[in-house]
Order: structure tokens, then sequence, then C-alpha cells
């Protein structure tokens, strides 16, 4: 059985360790060999405070549960979910307050294959205040060059979909870093990191793309031009 984290726990977590504890969490799930928790011990534990040492910023599809497909309990992470996944001043209001206030030392971006939101944006839907939303996946869908064909840039061709998914989840990790002077700094000061990843939903497999990890001012420097 897990305990919750405390703040002396908290501490001891480095972002790199709370990459690895999401993966092998992740690797529980896809074994399901989840970790006996008690949750309402949980419960009784964080009522006076609350240590998570991730922040996930997914989607508000029901198969991508954080907690569930990272076996985590209540109290360990921070989950901010909207539809593809975007980015928006609101949700780096949340992260900032995650990482600055509360302590949390790693921003993951979790995309997932065949996503609604993605699917809707590479078919240029527009419905009420959906349009406004899916505005902000469409850079991702004119950024992807693989496909050049224009009959098959839309929802029904699954590779483009993919493709754009993925760089939509390439994209919000840029964006949180250059909107948020904040975690700018935290990164530079090498106090948190961030990394884009994606759920496969045919095996539960969380695929982390490393290539995206900012966690210093180097990594910043290198994203610059992405």
């Amino acid at each position: 059985m897990t305990s919750t984290h405390t703040s002396e726990t908290q501490a001891t977590i480095t972002p790199v360790k709370a990459l690895q504890i999401l993966k092998d969490g992740n690797q529980r799930f896809i074994n399901n060999l989840k970790v006996n928790r008690n949750l309402l011990q949980q419960v009784n534990d964080t009522y006076d405070g609350q240590w998570p040492f991730a922040v996930i910023l997914s989607c508000i599809d029901s198969r991508t549960s954080s907690e569930l497909i990272f076996d985590q309990g209540l109290g360990d992470i921070f989950s901010i979910r909207i539809a593809g996944n975007i980015v928006n001043t609101d949700i780096i209001g949340s992260i900032e307050y995650a990482c600055k206030v509360a302590g949390s030392k790693l921003i993951v971006v979790l995309g997932h294959t065949k996503c609604g939101a993605i699917k809707s944006a590479c078919d240029h839907t527009e419905m009420g205040n959906l349009t406004d939303l899916l505005s902000k996946i469409q850079p991702a869908v004119y950024q992807e060059r693989i496909t050049v064909d224009q009959d098959k840039r839309n929802s029904h061709n699954s590779e483009f979909v993919e493709n754009v998914a993925s760089l939509n989840i390439r994209r919000s990790v840029k964006t949180v870093i250059d909107r948020s002077y904040i975690l700018e700094q935290m990164v530079e000061n090498e106090q948190i990191a961030i990394i884009g990843a994606k759920l496969h939903l045919d095996s539960g497999i969380v695929k982390f793309y490393d290539d995206t990890m900012i966690s210093n001012k180097a990594d910043i420097s290198a994203h610059i031009n992405y």
C-alpha cells in the first residue's frame, strides 16, 4: 500500500525522478498490476494539504484519466483536462500554481491516439464555442507537411490525424514555456521540467517524447526556433 506524498517526500523528488515515477506507474497499468491503495485513508491524509509531484495536462477523453494510466493515488498529481490538450491563459495559470505554489516538479503534456478534438480540427469543424478551442489546434494541422494530397488531409486519414496529434503535443509543450516567465525561470533554475507524451489507446502505453524534454536553460534555447 502506498501512502500520500508529504512536503518532505515531495521535496526529495527531482524532475527526472518524477518522470520515472510516471513511467513506472504506466508500466504497472499496462500489466494490470496497480498498487494497493486505501483511497479513503488518502482522503484523510490530504485533508489538511496536498503535495503533488507532477502536473499533467491531458484531454477530456474518458479513456485518458491520468491517475489511472499512471497508477497514481489521491494527492499525487494535478490533473488538468481540456479537449485536445490545448493551452490557454487559464491553463498556464493553473500550471504556474501547481509548480510555483504547490511544488510540483514535472509538467507533462499528454495527448492520445484517435483524439476527437484533433479529428475535428483536421476537418476544420466549426460549432459554437468549440470553434475557438479548435483554432488552437489548427497551427498543428497546417504544420503537418508529410501529407501532400489535399484529399487525405482530413479525419478519414488516421496517419494524418496522428501526425497532427503529435505536432499539437509538441506545440503545447513549447507554448507553456513561451507564455510563462514564471515557468521559464523555474526551468532555467532546474526546479522543474516539461515533456510531451502520447497515450496509445490500443495498448495503454504512454510514449514519452524525450526530444521535447525541457529541463534547463540550454534546452530552452534549443527549443526557441522549434
